[in-house]
């Protein structure tokens, strides 16, 4: 995988070595709340794709994990 990242990489200037992400993003307007549980799922799920938790309520920073920080609010 790693001459593939540096073949990546050498292809743009903004890198010095590697690329691994792609440098753009695409905006999805989130007109209706089926899109907006897409994109919620879809974020969720990434740290149980990567293999780092068997469920998202599981990962520390989620906000599908009750109590992590990202639900902890202080008025």
């Amino acid at each position: 995988m790693i001459p593939l990242f540096e073949k990546a990489g050498k292809k743009n200037e903004l890198n010095k070595n590697h690329q691994i992400w792609k440098n753009n993003n695409w905006p999805t307007l989130l007109f209706n709340n089926e899109i907006i549980d897409q994109k919620t799922n879809y974020i969720h799920m990434n740290p149980v794709k990567a293999g780092f938790v068997q469920e998202p309520h599981e990962y520390y920073y989620s906000s599908a994990n009750p109590d992590g920080p990202l639900n902890t609010f202080e008025f």
